[in-house]
């Protein structure tokens, strides 16, 4: 039985090419457990948990990464984030359920996608804001990074109910190639291309590995873990409350029972009656980075 929730890194050594293997389980059904996504935006959801996880990992970053997509299409936001410790939130928001999972069927034909990256390794934050290329989110994020890296890239994805999965092939720069093989790219990208859908959520890395590579030879390195978890808490929304003051609360209050906070990250709901937000005004500091809405 594989390991759940999981990101695993390879290479190919006798055709030049780096590799990783994403397979997330219960951070896939936690991600999903406060929304009940329609099929086809539960697919796109879940290929962007595996992209951003990816991509994280290949930039071997101290900090968080972000995807997020917007569009005029039935979809009009997704945003997933990863930290560096392996941590991962998202959501989608959407009006209507797509037809297809066509990206542009899904976010409409003028929609963008935005990578954002802050980490201690670069002197400011990056932002990179590109159109959407190909079919599917994987054909969108597989252009991203062989246009941004200038490395030639494959990204396989599988999402269903109980997971979601990737395989991402990415070539060697040449001054660290280490083998004088020209069509070992050929050879990875054509082994890679028939992996199933049930090997790549079922298997294990090293199984899954020397099925598609077995005339090759392949190093596996550790896995990491991978798991769902939002920085938001009761704490943090309690002491957004106390900045917004206690006249707006009360406010609020007079129209209804409660005060209802709705992470824009993951979709936790925090309720406050008469009594907590008393409580909550006995004092607090405001130190929050994640955006909610109040109703």
């Amino acid at each position: 039985m594989r390991e759940q929730d999981k990101q695993h890194r390879f290479l190919i050594e006798t055709c030049d090419v780096n590799g990783q293997i994403v397979q997330l389980d219960k951070c896939w059904k936690d991600a999903r457990a406060r929304t009940e996504y329609p099929p086809t935006i539960q697919t796109v959801l879940g290929e962007a948990f595996v992209a951003t996880v990816l991509l994280a990992a290949m930039l071997k970053m101290d900090g968080k990464c972000t995807l997020q997509v917007r569009g005029p299409g039935p979809v009009h936001l997704l945003v997933v984030q990863v930290n560096s410790e392996g941590e991962c939130r998202g959501l989608a928001r959407w009006k209507d359920e797509p037809k297809s999972h066509d990206v542009k069927t899904v976010f409409g034909e003028d929609a963008t996608m935005t990578i954002a990256i802050e980490s201690s390794n670069y002197d400011e934050p990056y932002q990179g804001i590109v159109p959407l290329e190909g079919d599917t989110l994987a054909d969108a994020m597989g252009h991203y990074l062989s246009n941004s890296q200038q490395l030639r890239t494959q990204l396989i994805m599988s999402v269903n109910t109980d997971s979601a999965s990737g395989l991402l092939l990415q070539k060697l720069p040449s001054s660290e190639a280490r083998t004088e093989d020209e069509d070992g790219w050929s050879r990875a990208k054509q082994f890679a291309s028939t992996v199933t859908d049930e090997e790549l959520a079922e298997l294990g890395a090293q199984e899954l590995l020397r099925r598609l590579f077995f005339e090759e030879t392949v190093r596996l390195y550790d896995a990491k873990d991978v798991v769902f978890k939002c920085s938001c808490s009761r704490e943090r929304t309690g002491n957004m409350l106390i900045g917004l003051g206690m006249a707006e609360i009360e406010d609020i209050l007079a129209e209804r029972d409660d005060v209802a906070i709705t992470c824009e990250f993951c979709d936790a709901e925090y309720r406050y009656d008469s009594v907590d937000i008393a409580a909550l005004f006995k004092g607090a500091v405001s130190d929050d980075d994640t955006p909610t809405q109040v109703h």
